[in-house]
């Protein structure tokens, strides 16, 4: 270790980078390798990755969808259909993320590409559960209006760091899978906190008392604003804006033209779309249902948070075996098991487990962590190809734009499936086909399989756009990304400058 510590510190070599992060992973543990991140990246985008993904997404987003699922049943008191539909309806700022995107590659706040977006959302979440929580009768699309003002909170921090994300996966690509599995591991080990105090705290302080809970960790996101390092862009001038906007937008379309950006991002929309989102239903099954388990709050936040180690199998899985394979391999296998193991619903639902001598609870802990083990190894290589898919100078626009792509997939899942239970005629008291509701989504699962030929076949590590899409001169890259770079957050300290 010496000696590759050494050799790494004389050559600066991007290959040794590689090497010593595979090393850290596999022997020296996760405290080794977020310092080696930490070093390589700086350690303000380290702690942004894990405030951001681990804490506001993992932990808060996992509290607050345990919380509106029992806040739209119980306070709100909708049917599942409509709950399916009305919760999509908060997801569309992730849809419209190309506009943050746009909004801190070219409008500097105070001299700043990054910061005072971070602080914006922090405070928009921060009064958004504050009205949720504090009004005692809240109209149901006013709660609505909240809701999706907070979703649209963290989708900026999200594009935001986002952005910083794209950046350094393209400046030290070598390092590309190593970023996404600490934002997924951050992601996944938040999830796992948060849904384990979610039941509990919904049944102590209730859902309403949850939002109110969920403003701490976006006051966290308004910190990372405050320390977060990035360059000073002086004398900039707002009278070029509108040249600005117009540039941004023609480096997207030109990019979105290449065959090699529209046909992945096309795969991936199918991908999510067709993988029907029912879970409204089912969660209305689990708690209510008289034929169902009828689990209470606290167990329905402990099986969330049981699956969410699932997840952290998958993230940590990916890492250690699957970053290196290729990227259209990957997806076959992933989207395979994704369907298989939506069987496993089937089995719960139709009660065959308890012919098989198996209780509910055993047997759904198990359902869950299949379920998002499987769902973060399908996930990994995605964003590892949408990563790279980006141009120089609208790293956080374009991946913006890929995202969005990627949520609107999302939120077709959850409308089809709102459709799927209103035609099925599942609602609050009846059932009776919830389990056509699932066979109908697991066989819609494998249709992504026939668009499969979308995805390239190259390696994760190797793959990359062409020159002229990165927008970098082959002759003049070097000059041309250094004149960039004054202009973009200062996150990577290379090695040339060490």
């Amino acid at each position: 270790m010496v000696a590759e510590d050494q050799s790494l510190e004389n050559t600066g070599s991007i290959h040794v980078v590689k090497e010593q992060s595979r090393f850290c992973n596999v022997l020296c543990g996760p405290v080794r390798w977020i310092k080696m991140l930490s070093k390589e990246l700086h350690w303000s985008f380290v702690f942004g990755v894990v405030s951001l993904y681990g804490i506001n997404q993992g932990l808060g987003g996992s509290m607050g969808r345990v919380a509106t699922e029992y806040y739209m049943k119980d306070v709100q008191k909708v049917q599942p259909s409509e709950s399916q539909a009305l919760t999509a309806i908060t997801k569309i700022p992730w849809i419209i993320k190309p506009l943050w995107g746009i909004l801190t590659d070219v409008l500097p706040i105070f001299g700043y590409h990054r910061r005072p977006y971070f602080i914006l959302a922090g405070v928009l979440g921060v009064v958004s559960m504050l009205f949720i929580s504090l009004h005692s009768n809240l109209h149901l699309y006013f709660a609505l209006m909240w809701m999706t003002l907070s979703s649209a909170a963290m989708a900026i921090a999200d594009v935001t760091i986002d952005a910083c994300t794209a950046y350094n996966s393209i400046k030290q690509s070598a390092l590309a899978s190593d970023m996404q599995s600490l934002c997924s591991l951050s992601s996944s080990i938040g999830a796992l906190v948060g849904y384990f105090m979610s039941g509990i705290l919904v049944h102590l302080v209730g859902s309403k008392g949850v939002f109110g809970l969920l403003t701490l960790p976006f006051a966290l996101v308004s910190v990372v604003g405050i320390v977060f390092s990035e360059s000073h862009v002086p004398g900039f001038s707002y009278k070029q804006v509108n040249q600005r906007f117009t540039d941004a937008g023609r480096a997207m379309w030109r990019t979105m033209k290449c065959s090699d950006v529209w046909r992945p991002c096309l795969y991936m929309y199918i991908s999510l779309a067709l993988s029907l989102n029912i879970h409204e239903g089912l969660f209305y099954w689990f708690t209510d249902s008289k034929d169902g388990p009828m689990f209470a709050q606290e167990t329905v936040g402990f099986i969330l948070s049981i699956g969410s180690v699932g997840s952290i199998l998958g993230a940590t899985l990916y890492q250690l075996v699957l970053k290196d394979h290729p990227f259209r391999g990957l997806c076959l296998w992933t989207q395979l098991l994704f369907a298989l193991s939506g069987m496993l619903d089937l089995i719960l639902v139709l009660r065959l487990n308890l012919k098989f001598g198996l209780p509910d609870y055993l047997f759904i802990v198990v359902d869950e962590v299949v379920s998002q083990m499987i769902g973060r190894l399908k996930w990994m290589p995605l964003l590892v190809l949408t990563s790279k898919l980006c141009p120089h100078g609208i790293e956080g626009t374009f991946f913006a734009l890929l995202m969005s792509i990627d949520n609107a997939g999302i939120m077709t899942s959850s409308w089809l499936g709102g459709v799927l239970l209103h035609v099925l005629k599942v609602t609050r008291t009846e059932f009776g086909n919830i389990w056509l509701a699932v066979l109908v989504r697991n066989v819609m699962r494998l249709l992504p399989l026939f668009v499969l030929f979308l995805v390239p076949k190259g390696d994760q590590n190797t793959f990359k756009l062409p020159s002229e899409i990165m927008g970098v001169d082959p002759e003049e890259g070097d000059e041309k990304e250094e004149a960039r770079n004054l202009e973009m957050a200062s996150l990577v300290h290379s090695v040339d400058r060490r």
